[in-house]
Parts: C-alpha cells; structure tokens; sequence
C-alpha cells in the first residue's frame, strides 16, 4: 500500500516511468501541447525576453532556463526566434535546461547540436538547487500539472494497493490545503512549496513564466485524468464505460494529469519570498506579448502560402475553444 502522491511519483519519474524516457508529443505521441503546435509559441516568448532586456530586468549576459524541457523544441524556438529578432542576444545570453533525467538530456543536447551546432551552448541542471545565478528568465510549459498530488475525499486522503484506489488515511497537512482552497474532494498537489522555494534560491533576480492547465479556485470536483492516444479517459472511469482500460495496462505507458489550482502555486511562491506579478488566459498573454506582431512580421516576408499555414497553427494557441482559454499563463518576479 502507498500514498496516491507515491503512486503517481512511480507512475511518472519512477524507472520506466512514462516521463523518465524520450516520448513524442502531437500527432504521433499522447497528447498535443502548445509547443507541439506552433512555433510562435516560443517566439512570442522570445519577443517577452527582449523586452525583460530593454527594461534593464534582465541582464543581458543573464540565463534563460527551461524547467523541464522534454525534447527541448520550447527552447529551441526562444533561440531561433532571438537569432531573428535581436541575432545580438543569442551570443550574450546563456541557455540552460534544468532536466532529472540523462537520457532526455542528451536527447535535448542532440537536437541543439543538430540545430545551432556551436553557436548555442546549453548548460544543464538535474534541479533547481543547483543554480545559483544572477538574472534568469525562467520558462515552463504545463509543469504544475506533473507534480505528483495527493487524492483527497470528505475528510480522508488515498492510499493505492494493486492499483485500487481507497480513501482510508488521515493526513493533516492535505487537510489544511483542502480547507484552504475550500475542496471536500479533489487532488492536491504535493511538491510546489519546495520547488518555489529552491527557484527563490537559484537566483539572485529572476522572472518566471509558466503555462498550464486550470484555474486560480480550485475545483469542486476531480479532475485527474490519463492522456493515451489522443484519448482522455477520467481516472475513475467505470468498469461498465466503453473506453474503460484497467489502470495496470496505463500505469508508465500514459501521461496522468490533473487541473492546476492557480491559488495554491501563488501562495508556495509568495511564502518563499518571491512576487506574483499575473494571471491570464493564455490567448490574451501570447497577444500582449507580441504573437500577432510576429505574425504580421512574417506576412511581410514570407510566401502567402506559408503565413497562412502558420496562422492556422497560431490560431490553436489562442483560440478560446482551442488551447487559448483553458491555459493559463502565471508569471511571478523577485528582484535582487
């Protein structure tokens, strides 16, 4: 018997665990993110990192870092886009990826050797607590949402055995949390008060930008969930529902996630010292940012066949029935 927290750990991180090795993401892969999408996602990022530079926020011999970068394409396009936009920036600045796992970061190392060669060296981290720099601009797409949770219910919190889940132990610190956020059920994430705090001390000033999926309330309800094949199945699915499969043939082959409560992660942040600045639908962050300037940019120099290939990928970002309005943008600051 173990912790649901524990379980989702093995089912992720643990060895053969489904983010321990190289997966792909989008038409081939489980699951489509915005990365996998457009582009432009990390260009509009790009465009913010000059700016941070401009305002005098961000040094311009600072590091840009990536927090768990999978196949490190985020990064890549914030590169490629600041070879566009500012060439200067891509040899002051200093790129990092902070990633647990060796084999994902030379996965990472190979697609930068096959795409900058030597113009860009990447510097990787196993965590946060390695760090300890100046000025970073810090970058996460859909992070939160992979912190293992603990499954709460009416008072008690989960424990696994073979699978089964059953709602039998008394944890007081899960209690506090869903009391807080006003949850009688739901899932309630374990590990963001460390992370937060090892960032607070991984650099001197730094901003920190994210993206993920959910809401600054907490839900009333669960929200755990598997990706398999482009197909979403809830965690507790009935045996008697059609696309029921027993969680022993999904346990480290599927992604397993669940809505981010906004709340809680602007509290771990704010209880180790650092600011939050915002929260916005992701639609409405990409087009303050610069997205639709960069489209327009690119109106005026490409084939009219090739803008408009790339608008309909753009649109995917902020459309709000697409990725534009479940996914948040959430964006904190601590100055030295």
């Amino acid at each position: 018997m173990m912790r649901f927290s524990e379980y989702m750990t093995e089912w992720l991180y643990g060895e053969d665990g489904y983010y321990a090795t190289y997966k792909n993401i989008g038409k081939s892969g489980d699951f489509y993110t915005a990365v996998s999408t457009s582009k432009f996602f990390g260009g509009t990022v790009a465009k913010h990192i000059i700016s941070l530079v401009d305002e005098g926020f961000l040094a311009k011999d600072g590091v840009v870092c990536e927090i768990g970068a999978h196949h490190g394409y985020f990064l890549a396009d914030v590169c490629e886009f600041l070879y566009t936009l500012r060439p200067e920036l891509l040899s002051s600045l200093n790129f990092a990826i902070v990633e647990r796992f060796d084999d994902l970061q030379e996965q990472q190392r190979k697609y930068f050797r096959e795409s900058f060669g030597d113009v860009v060296t990447l510097t990787h981290y196993k965590s946060l607590s390695e760090m300890s720099e100046q000025s970073v601009f810090f970058i996460a797409n859909e992070i939160f949402d992979a912190f293992p949770c603990e499954l709460y219910y009416k008072g008690k919190t989960a424990t696994v055995e073979n699978h089964n889940v059953e709602f039998n132990f008394d944890d007081s610190w899960v209690d506090e949390k869903a009391k807080k956020y006003h949850k009688d059920r739901g899932e309630i994430a374990v590990g963001y008060e460390q992370f937060a705090r090892e960032m607070a001390g991984a650099a001197k000033q730094f901003e920190f930008m994210s993206f993920d999926y959910g809401e600054m309330q907490a839900r009333p309800d669960f929200s755990l969930r598997i990706y398999t094949k482009h197909k979403v199945l809830p965690f507790f699915l009935p045996e008697d529902e059609e696309d029921y499969i027993p969680r022993e043939q999904l346990f480290k082959k599927s992604d397993i996630t669940y809505d981010v409560t906004f709340a809680h992660v602007k509290d771990a942040y704010e209880e180790a010292g650092v600011e939050f600045v915002e929260l916005k639908a992701q639609m409405v962050a990409l087009v303050d940012m610069g997205l639709l300037e960069l489209l327009e940019m690119l109106r005026e120099k490409a084939d009219e066949k090739i803008y408009q290939q790339e608008l309909e990928k753009a649109k995917i970002l902020i459309m709000p029935n697409f990725l534009g309005e479940r996914f948040k943008m959430i964006r904190f600051r601590k100055n030295s």
